[in-house]
């Protein structure tokens, strides 16, 4: 888990005791650590009391689904949420992530798959723990606070949607983020065509050949990704 703090919390609710029992010794044998609820009531219970880095959450379950308690985690909590499902339908896909989810998986899968996704998410959390303001890419820095893309000294003018969606890729530096997510971020849910649009003005004037980005990637069957590297500020006096 290289890169990833030390006692990573993870929360995995499944109503299937053999699943939520296999999922949890699979992810304390990668490093780790985890506190498994057999359905939604457990698993609020638990977020009144403890603090969890990361929620697994089984979709199909009785009583309230995991679809319902995304939705009453996203009330008080932003610790990021995987769901599982053993539909993967888009439409299912689309209504997990407009919830809140951070990322969908359908099953069966591969554990090592699994196990990916989780570090992929957890990865993307640490710029905003760590306090990352900036992010440099090339000969550019972009301030997260200020929208504010810099070439040098030399600040480039971006539109309203441009300095969001990339504010919305800067604070998941180097990893994909779904083209509805953009939407909704970057957009206000005017479609994953407006993101489209918006990325190619975006590689205009960023990219020295827009039509082969280096910078602003395209993932095939996920989104689009930023790949930079975070700046983090010294404390002063350090």
């Amino acid at each position: 888990m290289t890169g990833l703090p030390p006692e990573t919390h993870i929360l995995v609710v499944d109503d299937d005791d053999r699943i939520r029992s296999l999922l949890s010794r699979f992810l304390r044998e990668r490093g780790f650590r985890v506190s498994a609820a057999p359905n939604a009531e457990k698993a609020l219970s638990m977020l009144r009391s403890l603090a969890f880095d990361l929620l697994i959450l089984d979709v199909m379950m009785p009583g309230m689904d995991g679809f319902e308690l995304t939705r009453a985690v996203r009330q008080a909590h932003d610790c990021p949420i995987l769901l599982l499902t053993a539909r993967g339908e888009p439409e299912d896909r689309i209504k997990g992530l407009s919830l809140g989810a951070d990322d969908y998986l359908a099953k069966p899968f591969e554990p090592e798959e699994l196990i990916l996704r989780v570090q992929a998410i957890l990865r993307r959390m640490i710029p905003k723990k760590m306090g990352a303001k900036r992010v440099r890419f090339g000969g550019w820095i972009f301030e997260l606070e200020t929208g504010q893309l810099l070439q040098g000294e030399t600040r480039v003018r971006l539109t309203g949607g441009e300095a969001a969606l990339l504010t919305a890729l800067a604070e998941s530096p180097g990893e994909a983020v779904d083209r509805y997510l953009l939407s909704e971020r970057a957009a206000g849910g005017a479609g994953e065509r407006a993101i489209d649009v918006q990325m190619t003005r975006l590689r205009r004037k960023i990219e020295d050949d827009p039509k082969n980005p280096i910078f602003l990637q395209t993932v095939r069957g996920e989104g689009y990704k930023l790949v930079a590297e975070p700046v983090f500020e010294l404390p002063a006096g350090k």
